[in-house]
């Protein structure tokens, strides 16, 4: 199989790329060298937001079984894109999310739930649903439904992470001490393991697939108190766990999801939207790759949330008795 990835440096596209190596496949990579793929690639070079971005991509030679496009931004850019190869490749397939569908989607929805309105192929960047609808516009118009797959992943976990909210986590931990914990323990979460995600994709490329596919772990496959004991037990089990009730949390004006990654309140109408997984795998591994990068850790450009202020979080634990 001959893989075509738009990016393939961090995160999920880096993730497809190493699993597409392991199986044998031919993989291209158009990138714009901020940093190297792995090693095993053909490479070439092009930035998908300026006028001849497209260059080198138009030039090469050669055609692909399936392109992996994972872009979050304007989504003209993936219309470009796609129209550019689809006299080139059997299969387009754009990671999606789940948040393009209307909010709040109510627990156990399926592909068929409403979408956002006012997505558009061609249009330049407005918000993240928006932008990520527009993309799947952009691929099916190009590909058409028989030749295009939609992956509308849930939340996603693992290591080159450059969202950090499991980084944020990790970190948190290993500086040790009393942790904010959010409750309830027994909160179901859901997740999907960048490599199980990249994993699907390339399953989906062979079986021939198409249209939209919601993907994460069954719900409930783990909870809040899983995730984080697995956190602080592979950075050396320094951490001592605060469980502190969501009133609290949210009366000291700590946001969900933004200001204390993962978590969303139960009974909250973001939580049947973002959750319901094993995660101790991307965990560790997460862990160990963060050691590996001497401190600093890579962050999307567009999305830099502060995460929680360790003087916020001091002030709340000091009005908080032990677990």
């Amino acid at each position: 199989m001959r893989l075509l990835m738009l990016g393939g440096t961090e995160f999920v596209g880096r993730s497809v790329v190493k699993a597409a190596l392991g199986r044998g496949w031919e993989v291209t990579v158009l990138n714009r060298g901020r940093q190297e793929a792995p090693p095993g690639v053909r490479s070439l070079r092009g930035d998908r937001t300026a006028p001849d971005g497209l260059a080198a991509l138009e030039e090469a030679p050669g055609d692909w079984d399936v392109v992996v496009d994972t872009w979050s931004t304007a989504p003209r850019a993936v219309r470009d894109t796609a129209r550019l190869l689809r006299d080139r490749a059997a299969r387009y397939v754009y990671v999606s999310s789940c948040s393009v569908y209307a909010w709040a989607p109510p627990a156990g929805y399926t592909e068929r739930a409403p979408v956002v309105d006012g997505a558009r192929a061609d249009a330049d960047r407005t918000d993240y649903a928006r932008d990520k609808r527009g993309g799947e516009l952009a691929a099916v118009d190009a590909f058409g439904a028989d030749r295009s797959v939609l992956v509308r992943a849930e939340l996603i976990l693992g290591p080159y992470e450059n969202v950090g909210r499991l980084p944020w986590w990790l970190t948190r931990m290993a500086r040790g001490g009393p942790v904010l914990a959010p409750g309830p323990r027994e909160l179901p979460l859901q997740y999907v393991d960048a490599r199980d995600l990249a994993a699907w994709i390339l399953g989906a490329a062979e079986q021939g697939l198409s249209g939209p596919y919601n993907l994460s772990s069954p719900q409930g496959h783990a909870t809040t108190e899983q995730l984080l004991r697995a956190c602080a037990g592979v950075t050396g089990g320094a951490a001592e766990l605060r469980w502190t009730d969501p009133e609290v949390i949210l009366a000291a004006g700590i946001e969900p999801w933004t200001g204390l990654p993962v978590w969303v309140p139960p009974r909250s109408e973001g939580y049947d939207a973002l959750h319901g997984a094993d995660v101790s795998r991307a965990v560790a591994d997460t862990w160990r790759w963060l050691r590996g990068l001497g401190g600093t850790v890579p962050r999307h450009p567009e999305r830099t949330y502060a995460w929680l202020d360790p003087e916020v979080e001091a002030k709340v634990l000091a009005r908080t008795g032990r677990a």
